[in-house]
């Protein structure tokens, strides 16, 4: 693929590529191989609408390398989306499967539609339409999709009864993040967040932000969808003060303290924007980035954080919920000011994780408990982030970078196992 056949936002990403390949001796191949996708496919759907008018949407599925497995990756429903999109985010599902050690490659889907203008009924035949459009793409041993922005467990229950309609024998593998009746795993809900709050419990110490006697520990969450909400609770668990929080719609920050309850209240009534209490006043979304606070939480969609905005930020610590949130720009600025990013492939890695469990259960019929998900999902977040630590400590380099040399790494291996250019000269 020539570099002109590549959208900004997945030569972005292939940036994070270039930056760690520089300290790794790596064959050519795996520059070749890495360096675009194997196939993006575009369809048009086309459902009838309630009123009983047709619309079309367009709706693509990426399968960006699968040298390591089945490509895995979520499909998102937004009025933004963009092949480019799509494509960027494949490329780092292929590095975040990579460093967690899974046995996949990396995909990713997307329908250009605001969902929040469809009826539930309409939703389902759109839902359904995108099966029928990529039956021959996606499989459980080919391409396991898995639920992304505005798209959610009944979403995916859809999806697998019309992959298991078209078959003609139910395929409860064919995709992840179901209801839990119809083959889900236990824990996958919170999964994404989870994996997260472990990480960062894990390496706390390391990075200055441990529970101390008499330490008040401060969150910013930008973006309290899915991720975020789950996040703000878990935090506030474990003795975090949540003091901004934003979504689509507004920001709201609370020195003291936001009211988690009150605040789901809110988000149900039209936004966070609408919280009310003691303390509490709205804001800019931009503005929450500037509070006095210990840890920041990206946890809406990709390149939130960037030049314009960068300069606001406090906190020490951004732990990445959200897929691409920082730019390259922004990341030199961070790096510069000695804040630590915990990159998206590490940080929001529990939801593919969990992804993986239920896979692995659907296929083997059994089951596991919420604990057992649980404590599969902590040992798989501490192992990586320490093994991406003790990379960050021996090449001081910084954690993003660190992360995609561990990905990169093991990458060029499944590659040059299939053999490279030495092996083949003669």
């Amino acid at each position: 693929m020539l570099d002109d056949e590549r959208g900004p936002l997945l030569r972005q990403a292939l940036s994070r590529l270039d930056a760690a390949a520089a300290y790794l001796d790596l064959d050519p191949d795996v520059a070749e191989k890495l360096g675009a996708p194997r196939e993006t496919l575009k369809a048009r759907l086309l459902i009838r609408m309630d009123d009983g008018s047709r619309r079309a949407f367009t709706a693509w599925r990426c399968r960006y390398d699968d040298t390591r497995g089945p490509t895995k990756g979520g499909i998102r429903y937004h009025p933004a989306s963009t092949m480019d999109e799509v494509e960027a985010l494949a490329f780092w599902m292929t590095f975040k499967c990579a460093v967690m050690n899974l046995p996949y490659g990396g995909g990713k889907g997307a329908i250009r539609v605001d969902p929040h203008g469809l009826s539930r009924a309409e939703l389902e035949r759109l839902s359904r339409a995108y099966v029928q459009a990529f039956a021959g793409v996606i499989g459980p041993e080919r391409d396991i999709p898995a639920p992304d922005v505005y798209t959610d467990a009944m979403v995916m229950g859809w999806m697998a009864d019309e992959y298991g309609s078209l078959t003609g024998a139910p395929a409860p593998a064919v995709v992840t993040g179901k209801p839990v009746a119809l083959g889900g795993s236990l824990g996958r809900g919170d999964a994404t967040a989870r994996g997260g709050w472990y990480l960062l419990r894990h390496l706390a110490a390391r990075l200055g932000v441990e529970d101390q006697p008499g330490r008040v520990r401060r969150a910013i969450v930008q973006g309290y969808g899915n991720a975020g909400r789950h996040m703000a609770r878990l935090l506030a668990s474990d003795g975090w003060t949540i003091v901004g929080v934003s979504d689509s719609r507004g920001a709201v920050a609370a020195p003291g303290g936001i009211d988690l309850d009150a605040l789901d209240a809110a988000k149900a009534r039209g936004g966070v924007g609408l919280l009310e209490g003691p303390g509490v006043r709205r804001v800019d979304p931009d503005e929450i980035l500037a509070l006095d606070a210990e840890l920041l939480v990206p946890a809406a969609l990709e390149e939130m954080i960037h030049a314009g905005n960068v300069h606001l930020i406090t906190a020490p610590v951004v732990l990445e919920l959200a897929n691409g949130p920082v730019t390259p720009e922004a990341d030199e600025v961070l790096a510069a000011r000695g804040i630590t990013v915990l990159p998206d492939i590490l940080a929001n890695a529990g939801g593919v994780t969990v992804s993986y469990f239920e896979w692995v259960q659907n296929r083997q019929g059994w089951y596991w408990g919420e604990a057992e998900v649980h404590e599969r999902l902590k040992a798989a977040m501490e192992r990586e982030g320490d093994a991406i630590g003790d990379r960050v400590a021996a090449l001081g380099i910084d954690w993003r970078t660190a992360a995609y040399v561990h990905g990169l790494a093991r990458l060029a291996d499944a590659i040059a196992a299939h053999g490279t250019q030495t092996d083949f000269r003669g």
